[in-house]
């Protein structure tokens, strides 16, 4: 049974003629009538009793009608937020990004978003790459920034956006601390402060390490970028970290690293062949346009 069919009926039973039904509808009256008879067969019940070219809505008809007026309001209730939703400049987008990125990054891009999509409603999810990756599998969010993912399951494409130096931190009163520029190898015999596994920037600082034959001394693994920076600061190891938001607050000085190079990419990603609203559509090319465009500055 089709919403057309249900609609069909309505007009039927409003004007209880045949012929003046089909007229209004704009459809031959054989074609109506069958569309009626289709719909009592299914029911198993007829809906009117007809007398001549008479018909009269029965007690059966008006406890469809009842039903089918409650059908045909929960479905132009749907298709009007529907209409909203795929509208330009509105409906929701679901949004993930790694934590780092919440510091600054991703705030200061929702303010101009704000500016430019005042009806857009947003869901933000924060966490790690590899968490990321499974609600974009599960399609529980529409985008991510974060490094590259890549999934066994899906084609996710992945547009890079920009490119982040990583630094070593250390102590203020750290033998290193004078130092503008170390290579990683100089930090080898250092506690090291981490970031836990399943982080994908976890991954990288290992692969850098072992990239110079390093095996870190590893003696606290933290969830946050501040949390490590508060544990270097308080003279319990080194790092080796993104320029965070907030980073000059602790006691650590900053060092450029001048061999292996370290660095990493953050870019946009998505389910490639999915469909994704027009809303996250409009927002994904806002954000490559507005990122790339300030990494080029």
């Amino acid at each position: 049974m089709e919403i057309q069919q249900l609609y069909y009926f309505k007009i039927v039973a409003t004007l209880q003629h045949m012929t003046q039904a089909a007229e209004q509808l704009s459809i031959s009256q054989p074609a109506l009538s069958k569309s009626i008879a289709n719909i009592e067969r299914e029911l198993g019940v007829p809906l009117f009793d007809r007398q001549g070219r008479s018909i009269f809505l029965n007690r059966y008809g008006a406890l469809f009608l009842e039903s089918v007026d409650i059908i045909l309001a929960e479905h132009s209730k749907v298709m009007q937020e529907f209409a909203e939703i795929t509208k330009p400049g509105f409906g929701e987008v679901s949004f993930g990004f790694i934590h780092t990125l919440g510091m600054g990054v991703v705030p200061e891009l929702m303010a101009h978003t704000s500016e430019k999509y005042p009806n857009m409603q947003f869901t933000l999810t924060q966490s790690t790459s590899l968490r990321l990756l499974k609600l974009l599998e599960d399609g529980d969010i529409d985008l991510c920034l974060s490094q590259k993912i890549e999934s066994k399951l899906l084609d996710i494409h992945w547009v890079e956006l920009w490119t982040e130096e990583l630094f070593v931190i250390v102590p203020e009163n750290h033998h290193l601390a004078e130092r503008d520029y170390i290579k990683l190898i100089e930090i080898k015999d250092d506690p090291f402060i981490s970031i836990k596994r399943g982080n994908s920037l976890r991954q990288m600082v290992d692969t850098l390490f072992q990239s110079v034959g390093v095996t870190t001394n590893t003696t606290f693994s933290a969830e946050e970028m501040h949390t490590v920076a508060g544990f270097v600061g308080s003279g319990l190891g080194v790092s080796l970290i993104p320029n965070i938001k907030g980073l000059d607050q602790f006691n650590v000085k900053k060092i450029r690293i001048s061999e292996p190079p370290c660095y990493r990419k953050i870019g946009v990603s998505w389910v490639k062949n999915r469909y994704i609203s027009p809303a996250a559509n409009d927002f994904k090319d806002f954000l490559i346009e507005t990122l790339i465009k300030e990494q080029n500055k």
